[in-house]
C-alpha cells in the first residue's frame, strides 16, 4: 500500500533521477529512510564514467552495511525511481534491507526502451521478488510513469 509519505520520498527519487540526467548520467535516483522517517542517505546513478556498477541502490546497500545495525537495516526502506536491477536487488538482499518502494518497474523500462528502439541491456531484467526471498516490495507507482518515461527518452536521445 502506497502512502502519502511514500509519494514524498518517491518524488525525491525522481528529482534525483533528473539530477543524474542533467549531469549526463542515466536517470535513476534512490533514498534510504530509517524506520522513524529520517533520510539516511540518497544518491543517483554514476555510470557515465563507464563503471556500470555505480547504481544508487547499490551505493545505499553499501552505506547501510557500513553504518546501520542488522536490525536498523531490516526496518529501513529503500525508495527508488526504478525497480532494482538484479545486481542491486542482490545487494539489497545480502545486506538485509527492509521494504523497497519503486516508482517504475523493470518491465515498464524494457517496454519503453523497446518502443524507442534502444539496444537491449546486457543483463536480464528480473523482478526483485525473483531474487530476494520474502521481499517486501511496493511498486510501480503509476503517478510517476510518464515523467520517468520522459527522463529515459531524454537519456536515450542524448546517447544517440
Amino acid at each position: 500500500m502506497i502512502s502519502k509519505t511514500d509519494l514524498i520520498y518517491l518524488r525525491r527519487c525522481v528529482d534525483l533521477a533528473r539530477t543524474a540526467l542533467e549531469k549526463g548520467d542515466q536517470p535513476f535516483g534512490s533514498v534510504l529512510v530509517s524506520a522513524d522517517g529520517e533520510v539516511l542517505a540518497e544518491d543517483h546513478n554514476h555510470v557515465a564514467g563507464g563503471d556500470h556498477t555505480q547504481h544508487p541502490e547499490f551505493a545505499l546497500a553499501r552505506f547501510a552495511a557500513a553504518n546501520l545495525t542488522p536490525e536498523e537495516r531490516k526496518k529501513a526502506t529503500v525508495y527508488t525511481s526504478g525497480e532494482h536491477c538484479p545486481m542491486c536487488a542482490a545487494a539489497h538482499g545480502w545486506v538485509g534491507l527492509g521494504r523497497i518502494v519503486y516508482a517504475s518497474s523493470s518491465k515498464q523500462l524494457v517496454q519503453w526502451m523497446e518502443e524507442m528502439g534502444a539496444p537491449k541491456s546486457p543483463v536480464r531484467n528480473l523482478s526483485i521478488q525473483e531474487l530476494i526471498r520474502d521481499a517486501d516490495v511496493d511498486g510501480p507507482v503509476l503517478d510517476f510513469a510518464d515523467e520517468i518515461r520522459e527522463l529515459h527518452r531524454e537519456a536515450y536521445l542524448k546517447e544517440g
